[in-house]
């Protein structure tokens, strides 16, 4: 499988970062914070988000229950997403940190962090846990700073990409879901020239695209183009632009164009409102999240309640080398242990067990749904929610999956899907197997955080406008050689020197 794309962000360190980085260190020297509680249980201490307004307290029986699963006494700072970035850089500042710190994304402070050895290198430790032993290597890939892995990442669908679309009107003009690429043009094409609802009117076509580049980026894997960099036979990486696979999706998007399959104000369609037309069966598919399917679907129904059970989904279509699909990062958000508050291998070991167990099943259960009889009953081997998310009861277990990594996946029982959402929940776990990573994913690149936007602008304009016929293989080719002069050389030399070095 080829491998390839998006590349990590390195940011000049900002003043607050220094201050940052000194109490960190400072701190380093400062009596290691209590391990043990008066009853003589191990205590974890952890920082994390919130997203509901009033989250679990000490005194919550789930939180409770979770203790005494893993055997912990667990101290919780919930904090509101609205404001976690600032909290977390007061907090690294301050030098006060907890056992476990939830960092929900590579930002310059914890960079630096990581840098000036604040936090724990876990790489080596992973393989000794059942679960944690059992992180994709992708998504472990993904969340990597300079090559080694300073968080457990809070595991979220790599394989979450897919396609969705009306089996209704595939229905009605004859057609099978697709396989091939040739497939999905020829239901493209279908849906915009042969009335696929039956109204005898010319008023639909084939997919919607908006300013967001996700569907391109997307479809273009099924060709062969690799994720952001492509690995050479020579071990050097080069951008997905330069491969041939690239300009051959390239004219595969300006057919879709030309022939009017798409909309025609795809390169400034709002993407707040670009599953509009879907919705209102202007357009019969969707290259997005899978999960959308489900929520696009219960929008029709509450447009025509006729339309129950019209969408269907598929995770991939196969090109000219077979069966290939863009990952998401596959995670949201990193578990960092700080050695100011964990100071031995011995406590980190027993910091790591802990998480470890929360991967369990009955751990995660508690996370998600609370605790048997008071926030759901077993009906059948299946969950039933005894609360909703308007009962005060919910918010004693709502926002203690904030750390559940959910490694190696979820394992709990959800309450009852449809057969939309489950079938989305199959085609994530079967897209696994076909997602294509990017080599230089966890590299930091100087060159990049100072030009990346210039870099990126200039290919990413020049897409579409050979899409739309402003320009042809002559223009993108001048182009490529503007990205190259405007800082892309000295960009593809320091991300070969930075995967060089990340293999030592």
């Amino acid at each position: 499988m080829k491998k390839s794309k998006s590349i990590g962000k390195r940011i000049a360190m900002p003043a607050l970062s220094v201050i940052m980085l000194s109490s960190l260190v400072a701190c380093s020297n400062s009596e290691e914070s209590s391990t043990k509680s008066n009853n003589g249980k191990s205590t974890i201490s952890i920082m994390t988000t919130a997203y509901t307004a009033t989250p679990p307290t000490d005194d919550s029986p789930a939180l409770k229950a979770l203790e005494e699963y893993t055997e912990t006494d667990i101290s919780v700072d919930f904090v509101p997403n609205s404001v976690y970035p600032d909290k977390l850089n007061v907090t690294l500042a301050s030098g006060k940190l907890p056992m476990i710190m939830m960092i929900p994304s590579k930002i310059p402070s914890f960079i630096s962090a990581v840098r000036n050895d604040a936090f724990w290198d876990l790489t080596p430790y992973l393989k000794d846990y059942p679960n944690l032993s059992q992180a994709n290597e992708i998504t472990l890939q993904n969340s990597a700073i300079d090559g080694k892995i300073y968080g457990i990442y809070r595991s979220r669908p790599l394989g979450r990409y897919g396609v969705a679309f009306r089996k209704d009107w595939l229905d009605n003009l004859g057609l099978s879901e697709p396989k091939t690429i040739d497939d999905f043009y020829n239901i493209l094409k279908a849906f915009t020239n042969d009335d696929p609802d039956g109204n005898g009117k010319d008023d639909t076509y084939g997919m919607t695209i908006s300013k967001w580049s996700g569907p391109f980026d997307i479809m273009q894997t099924w060709f062969g183009v690799p994720n952001k960099w492509s690995m050479e036979q020579d071990g050097t990486l080069q951008p997905d632009f330069m491969s041939k696979e690239y300009m051959t999706a390239l004219k595969f998007f300006k057919q879709l164009y030309d022939e009017k399959l798409i909309n025609e104000d795809f390169a400034v369609m709002d993407t707040a409102k670009w599953s509009e037309p879907f919705q209102k069966s202007q357009s019969g598919v969707q290259v997005n999240t899978l999960d959308d399917a489900h929520r696009n679907q219960d929008a029709m129904e509450k447009i025509d309640p006729n339309l129950k059970g019209v969408v269907d989904v598929v995770g991939a279509v196969s090109g000219p080398n077979g069966l290939y699909n863009l990952p998401t990062s596959g995670y949201s958000g990193l578990l960092a242990i700080p050695k100011s508050s964990v100071k031995t291998e011995a406590y980190l070991k027993k910091v790591l067990s802990f998480i470890d167990k929360i991967n369990n099943e009955p751990a995660q259960t508690i996370a998600y749904a609370g605790v048997e009889g008071r926030h759901y009953e077993m009906k059948d081997g299946e969950i039933v929610p005894l609360v909703t998310a308007q009962d005060p009861e919910s918010t004693e277990y709502t926002d203690l999956n904030q750390f559940i990594p959910g490694i190696p996946g979820e394992n709990f029982k959800h309450p009852e899907f449809s057969a939309l959402r489950l079938k989305e929940n199959e085609i994530m776990k079967e897209n696994e197997e076909i997602v294509v990573a990017n080599p230089a994913e966890s590299l930091l690149s100087t060159v990049y955080a100072q030009k990346g936007q210039q870099l990126d602008n200039i290919i990413n304009d020049a897409r579409i406008k050979y899409i739309v016929g402003q320009i042809d293989d002559k223009g993108m080719e001048d182009a490529i050689k503007l990205w190259r002069s405007s800082g892309g050389d000295d960009y593809i030399e320091e991300i070969n020197k930075l995967y060089k070095d990340s293999q030592k």
